[in-house]
């Protein structure tokens, strides 16, 4: 019999809390390997600290090199790439009331927004133009009718929804603290891009950057890329809803069934009954099905843009073996005015028993009986017949983690965050840690701020703000509050960066020549003019605490004074040279005036008068931009000086 051993207490508390005292705490691995040379490459802590806040923010905010140096730079990017600092500001600033679509799925999306087909269906519907006038609808009062339709029916057209896409980004980008997140979340959308500018995609776009993108922008790869491959967004705009295959068994007993058979012809009955409510929806349908077959542009751009890169070493035949291996990845139907719920109430029964094989997650839909069950070889691995879904997923595993993908995202990374042209060795470093990592994105971005060549006096200042880039960083760097932001947005568009709309795969390109010229230069000024001298609706500025209301005695010294504050820890002599003869030159003050009264109001073509920002009257517009100039230090030197440091080639720089 084993003897019982009874230890007092006090002795047992005592020795837990010296088993607590030597026992090392537990640490984070990612932020231990953080080793930053920039000291050996002869920069200071705040030079360092600047950079830094330069790569991975949208712009230093005051006084926030002091603030990362002492917080220690390891540390902040430590902070940074946990992402999980408190957002309670920011979410104040992004109300449930006026922002209702941020939390909604995309069935009630889809319920709530009409896109243009179904403001469409709903017209002819309800009499207000036949399907042989749907012409009218362009003119001012049948549109003007159709909006009052669509607010009876409790429908809000889709640009209210893209309102909200495109301010949340603004406000976002402009006082989330979670810096490195939302750099993160466009860098990798653009990426994996999406647009409004593709119907069958507009109403989904807010939830992929949401639901497909922001959770997983450092986390693995492949998180990222099986996400954006099964949004109803990706799944639309390159064509892979409507992609498949009758190389299947389904397909095959659907076509000698009887029943299959009746169905189709009751479908084409009702595409052709004129006194049917269903008709335009099953001639739809009709057209959909004689369209239907392998579609391979999302085989073509997952790899190609989104994996291994145009020399990734693939072929043709790659091409189509992958999109039949992802034939059946399709949408599940949301509207239930569309098409597809149309052609399941007249299937009935038929088309409603659920097939074994087939598997929804969320909002896709892998849909058996139009999956190819043939045998596929891609890239050399072979995939058995009747792979059914999982063959698609192993698929993008293997893209995942193959060493072209390694170093085609690791270049995008290193050009986005360091240079240009970034070097082979690092490259292959950030390429090596990605491959060992299975494709860690925060182990990728600690090899890079590891590396040298990110600290090297070459790459500093060295990346040109996109103007997206620069309108938010003029926000950060001033302190300003956005009432408005698609005031803002008003102003990126004008300035070549149309957000959300970039309708090519490829997302915008991330270099300088692609952003700057004569035309480009001219706007960036005078976006920077009307920011700082009030002129920019719903955008609220106090100059003068900047500089905790020291008044500079002059314009040169603002100059000075107010460079430093804009620009920090960056060499100024060579800058303020050049702005100060900008200043000094004639008629300045009537150019100025000029520049900044060319703001345009509304730019989208669209819009027409539904996109109340923020639902605030004009009235309480104008009151704002007046304010601005009667905010204590907001005299029109300070203005002046700070519009022409905005808009200086040296501000473009990151």
């Amino acid at each position: 019999m084993r003897k019982s051993f009874h230890v007092p207490v006090g002795i047992v508390g005592l020795l837990a809390l010296l088993f607590w005292a030597f026992t090392p705490p537990s640490t984070d691995p990612i932020k231990e390997s953080i080793k930053m040379p920039y000291k050996k490459m002869g920069l200071t802590k705040e030079q360092a600290a600047a950079h830094l806040l330069s790569r991975f923010t949208m712009g230093a905010t005051p006084q926030q090199v002091n603030q990362v140096v002492d917080k220690g730079l390891e540390n902040w990017f430590a902070e940074q790439l946990n992402g999980q600092l408190p957002e309670d500001d920011l979410l104040r600033r992004l109300p449930e009331a006026n922002y209702p679509a941020l939390k909604m799925s995309n069935e009630s999306i889809v319920a709530h927004y009409a896109n243009a087909a179904q403001a469409l269906r709903l017209a002819v519907k309800n009499q207000l133009v036949s399907r042989d006038s749907l012409q009218l609808l362009s003119k001012p009062e049948y549109r003007a009718q159709l909006q009052q339709l669509m607010k009876q029916q409790g429908l809000e057209p889709l640009q209210e929804l893209n309102r909200q896409l495109i301010n949340q980004k603004i406000i976002r980008a402009a006082y989330s603290p979670n810096q490195l997140q939302e750099v993160l979340t466009d860098f990798w959308f653009n990426h994996f891009n999406v647009s409004l500018s593709k119907g069958a995609s507009q109403q989904f776009v807010l939830t992929y950057e949401r639901d497909a993108i922001r959770p997983y922008v450092m986390s693995n790869f492949y998180d990222l890329l099986i996400h954006t491959a099964q949004h109803p967004a990706m799944l639309e705009f390159l064509d892979n809803a409507g992609s498949v295959s009758n190389n299947n068994e389904g397909s095959r007993m659907r076509e000698q069934s009887a029943a299959a058979k009746r169905v189709k012809q009751r479908i084409e009955k009702m595409a052709a009954d004129t006194n049917n409510p269903q008709q335009a929806a099953m001639q739809q349908v009709l057209a959909r099905t004689n369209m239907q077959g392998l579609n391979e542009n999302y085989a073509r751009e997952v790899m190609e843009l989104h994996t291994m890169g145009v020399d990734g070493g693939y072929t043709q035949q790659d091409v189509t073996q992958v999109a039949k291996a992802l034939t059946g990845w399709s949408v599940r139907p949301l509207a239930k005015d569309g098409p597809a719920a149309q052609l399941m109430q007249a299937a009935g029964p038929l088309a409603n028993r659920a097939n074994k094989d087939n598997v929804t997650i969320n909002d896709f839909l892998f849909r058996a009986n139009r999956h190819d069950e043939g045998e596929k070889t891609i890239l050399g691995k072979n995939y058995p017949a009747e792979g059914g879904y999982q063959e698609g997923v192993q698929v993008l595993q293997q893209l995942a983690v193959h060493p072209a993908t390694a170093t085609f995202i690791c270049k995008k990374l290193a050009i986005r965050f360091v240079k240009d042209t970034p070097t082979t060795l690092l490259v292959d470093q950030m390429a090596a840690t990605f491959l060992r990592t299975g494709g860690n994105i925060r182990a990728v971005m600690v090899t890079m701020v590891n590396h040298p060549d990110f600290w090297e006096p070459a790459a500093l200042r060295e990346k040109v703000k996109s103007p997206f880039e620069l309108a938010i960083s003029a926000i950060r760097a001033t302190g300003a509050e956005v009432m408005q932001p698609f005031q803002i947005n008003n102003w990126i568009t004008k300035m070549g960066q149309r957000l959300y709309y970039y309708a090519a795969p490829t997302g915008f390109p991330d270099r300088a020549n692609f952003w700057i010229n004569t035309g480009s230069l001219l706007n960036r000024m005078n976006f920077g003019m009307a920011f700082a001298t009030g002129k920019i609706p719903g955008v609220k500025l106090d100059l003068g605490a900047l500089n905790n209301h020291h008044e500079p005695a002059s314009a040169e010294e603002a100059l000075q004074v107010y460079s430093n504050l804009l620009l920090p820890q960056r060499e100024q002599a060579e800058n303020v040279r050049r702005l100060s003869a900008l200043l000094n030159e004639n008629g300045i003050d009537e150019k100025i005036q000029q520049a900044a009264s060319k703001q345009t109001t509304v730019i989208t073509e669209e819009v027409d008068g539904m996109m109340n920002e923020q639902k605030q009257p004009a009235r309480r517009n104008a009151v704002a931009a007046r304010n601005m100039d009667a905010m204590p230090g907001n005299n029109g030197m300070l203005q002046q000086v700070t519009g022409i440091i905005i808009g200086s080639p040296e501000f473009q720089r990151r």
